[in-house]
């Protein structure tokens, strides 16, 4: 029997949001699920309430490092959503068998190393989307849907900040888009070229965080993307990280052995956690010469927002919505069509939308307009 979309990676922070959310997604339909990974007591324990809800599951366990596991996973399955990681060590794997099979593509990771590395589907009308998380993913999104019918938009300014405990996967692959050339640090866009020309910015307030942060200024492949897709001249893209444990390993994170760093990494953001909630803050803004635009986001941590845009991503792909071949999940997700659906799972505590001066942002409250 055909299983409508079999997730990699099922049980860890963003494949369990993912998926929660795709369920909600084809609530009412006879969709079945495949939940994959190398633990079976762990699967067991994701797909038991599940099934006693009446959903149609099935579990797997899949090994990404053996060829004969993934082949047997991807089998018979209409998409493959891959949620695990650490993506810079599983690199291709998970995207070639599925490809090997014929199978449409969603990865929750995976950016132009993994495109560049993967063969372009011959012919055969498949579908491979990647960067399909929170960053690179959503924070590629807004910005499209900011210059939606916004007339030659010429800047934009976008604060993204995360407080959230760091996986193993997720420190790893911090580390690696650092020291693999992704993202330029101190670098904005200015009229077509990636220029060092921001500094690091301490004790800032921004609108939508509860307090002074850090900025730390980047330039990355998505960032790149959004500016030639909008047209915009000048970008200004910021990490935004709280004071604390985290932002002093960030500092020698580069400088330290990788495992060494990521077990600081990890460490410290459970220190910087306790007595809080996981939480993602975005604000951005985009100026045109004769109008300003601006959103403010609230989410319950990277994993729920990654995972909900990997299922409505997963969704679009399934439903034929984005184009055949390979592509990263932004640059061809319908702005307005995927925003309302995240809207509509509920997935954002705060989304506040401020047409008007830039100052608006400060003091605009939830459904604002």
């Amino acid at each position: 029997m055909t299983i409508d979309l079999a997730i990699v990676g099922a049980y860890g922070d963003v494949g369990r949001q993912a998926v929660r959310h795709w369920l909600r997604l084809r609530n009412g339909t006879s969709a079945r699920l495949r939940l994959g990974g190398r633990d079976p007591d762990a699967l067991r324990g994701l797909a038991a309430p599940l099934r006693d809800a009446g959903h149609a599951i099935e579990t797997a366990v899949v090994d990404v490092f053996d060829r004969r596991s993934l082949d047997a996973f991807v089998a018979d399955a209409r998409v493959v959503l891959n949620c695990a990681g650490p993506s810079h060590r599983i690199r291709d794997r998970v995207a070639v068998a599925t490809l090997r099979a014929g199978t449409d593509y969603v990865d929750a990771a995976g950016d132009d190393a993994l495109a560049q590395a993967l063969p372009a589907p011959q012919g055969d009308g498949r579908r491979v989307l990647l960067s399909a998380g929170m960053r690179p993913g959503l924070s590629g999104l807004l910005p499209r849907w900011l210059a939606l019918d916004m007339p030659r938009p010429r800047r934009l300014t976008s604060h993204i900040g995360v407080l959230d405990r760091f996986t193993v996967a997720a420190a790893g692959d911090f580390l690696a888009a650092g020291s693999e050339g992704d993202s330029t640090t101190l670098a904005a866009w200015r009229d077509g070229l990636r220029q060092r020309t921001l500094r690091r910015l301490d004790d800032q307030q921004v609108p939508g965080f509860p307090g002074p942060v850090t900025l730390l200024p980047y330039l990355d492949r998505e960032a790149e993307r959004v500016a030639r897709a909008t047209g915009i001249r000048e970008g200004d893209w910021y990490s935004a990280i709280e004071d604390g444990k985290v932002l002093s390993v960030f500092e020698r994170a580069h400088t330290i052995p990788c495992n060494e760093a990521i077990a600081m990494l990890r460490l410290a953001s459970a220190v910087d956690l306790v007595g809080r909630q996981p939480r993602v803050s975005i604000t951005m803004q985009l100026d045109s010469d004769d109008d300003s635009r601006g959103v403010r986001v609230q989410a319950g941590g990277n994993g729920s927002l990654s995972g909900a845009f990997a299922a409505v991503a997963s969704d679009a792909v399934a439903r034929g919505a984005t184009p055949v071949g390979i592509h990263h999940a932004a640059d061809v997700l319908d702005p307005s069509a995927t925003i309302a659906c995240l809207r509509a799972l509920h997935v954002f505590d705060a989304f506040v939308v401020v047409e008007g001066h830039p100052s608006r942002l400060w003091h605009a409250e939830e459904g604002a307009l």
